[in-house]
């Protein structure tokens, strides 16, 4: 069985800086495996890592948004990671420990959702509905993410193993940590403008589609920000670091450059 907060690493076991990978959600560690094969990092150090209640690791703790964040830092801690890359749900939980100050270093934003409006609205509706009728609709969602793996513009063999991954999920596990993720992003706060004051080096990269985005005051908020890199991909892509590993890579790298 999958672990929660499972390893994956790549690179020399001692450079530096290191980077701390988080996935998206029902996601594993190894969805990064495109990315970390890329040339760009080739001499970084990569740990990615497998969140709770994601990709059939068991939920043994707090899976708010705030707890994963302090989990998140202590591995960074004792991995000696001083950047700090998430997608989707992983970019949430990346943003928070540097809003939070558990993390100081650079974080790179992928697919971030700072506010349900940036969300997917069938995401958003399958959870909500779940909260009251029952699992179901989120059982019913794991049955149709195959489908949309299978068009993602990768590799045969990286769409296997994501197919994989998605099936393991449990219903169950995967409404708990998605209705305090959306509960999360749903407070009554400004992160577009705390990210922006915040004096922390980021990257925030969406695609012109598939991937969620920012309403256009965020945008405005960020692009105005001297620490903050709004970084936007041509097309439509769905799963960031599958789709797009050199493109994630090098803005990684970026990152890297900024911490070393």
């Amino acid at each position: 069985m999958r672990e929660a907060w499972e390893i994956v690493t790549s690179g020399p076991p001692d450079a530096t800086p290191a980077v701390l990978l988080l996935p998206g959600g029902a996601m594993a560690a190894r969805s990064f495996d495109l990315v970390m094969a890329e040339p760009a990092l080739s001499g970084v150090r990569l740990v990615a890592t497998t969140l709770p209640g994601m990709a059939g690791a068991p939920i043994a703790e707090d899976v708010t948004i705030p707890a994963l964040s302090r989990r998140a830092a202590e591995l960074a801690r004792d991995q000696g990671c001083s950047v700090v890359a998430g997608f989707s749900h992983g970019a949430t939980v990346a943003l928070d420990m540097a809003l939070s100050g558990q993390f100081q270093g650079p974080i790179v934003l992928l697919g971030l959702s700072l506010t349900p409006e940036d969300e997917a609205w069938f995401f958003r509706g399958v959870v909500r509905a779940s909260e009251k009728v029952g699992r179901w609709p989120m059982a019913l969602l794991f049955r149709v993410m195959p489908l949309m793996i299978r068009s993602a513009k990768t590799s045969e063999v990286h769409k296997r193993e994501l197919v994989e991954d998605v099936k393991a999920n449990r219903a169950g596990d995967a409404l708990r940590v998605s209705s305090t993720y959306l509960d999360y992003i749903a407070e009554d706060r400004d992160p577009a403008a705390l990210l922006a004051a915040s004096g922390t080096k980021a990257w925030v990269v969406h695609a012109e589609k598939g991937d969620g985005g920012l309403t256009e005051r965020e945008r405005t908020l960020l692009a105005a920000a001297p620490d903050v890199t709004l970084v936007v991909l041509p097309g439509a892509v769905f799963f960031l670091p599958d789709e797009a590993p050199r493109e994630t890579a090098e803005v990684i790298a970026a990152a890297v450059a900024q911490a070393s």
